[in-house]
């Protein structure tokens, strides 16, 4: 029963960094990554929709980002929402494909990109925290009911504290690799 829960929020806390994996790879290093516009939704066919949805979106060089939409008639739509968005890019329209072109980050931008990574990073590791003290919470609630042992509770509580220490490290080591992508040249 307490490994039921302790596994259901090693599950929760595995999905946590999978998000982050997911935000810091929407995050633009100086280089172009088709990744970065997943965050950026159209309207059409009366429905939001990622660009990756209703483009076909590559790189065909490190700096340059192609954005081929199936249907030419929603291109406007995808620049605009290419302007909109917080990019900072500005497409290029040939009236067939859309050009990205990524600037160079300056220093200044790397070590805000840099901010923005470890903002990202904190709110995960509170995630996590807060997935521990709900583990926490539901083992008292056994224990309230005395279903269990009293080593069977802390055995779990020890369990859940050493998931949660090694999913922090986790995090602590893809701030590391992030940063160190953003900063080099």
């Amino acid at each position: 029963m307490l490994n039921d829960i302790v596994m259901a929020e090693q599950e929760k806390m595995k999905k946590t960094i999978a998000k982050l994996k997911e935000d810091f790879s929407t995050l633009k290093a100086g280089r172009a990554n088709p990744t970065m516009l997943d965050r950026i939704e159209i309207e059409c066919y009366g429905s939001m929709m990622p660009v990756n949805q209703m483009a076909n979106v590559s790189a065909p060089e490190p700096r340059v980002l192609l954005i081929q939409p199936w249907d030419k008639s929603s291109l406007k739509e995808i620049e605009k929402a290419i302007q909109k968005s917080d990019l900072g890019i500005n497409p290029s329209n040939d009236g067939s494909v859309i050009r990205l072109i990524v600037p160079e980050l300056t220093e200044e931008t790397r070590k805000n990109l840099v901010k923005n990574v470890k903002k990202i990073a904190e709110e995960a590791k509170v995630a996590i925290r807060n997935i521990r003290r709900g583990c926490n919470d539901k083992i008292k609630a056994v224990k309230k009911n005395s279903e269990v042992s009293e080593d069977e509770i802390k055995k779990s509580e020890d369990l859940i504290q050493k998931k949660t220490d090694s999913f922090i490290k986790e995090i602590d080591k893809l701030i590391e690799e992030k940063e160190k992508e953003i900063m080099s040249v």
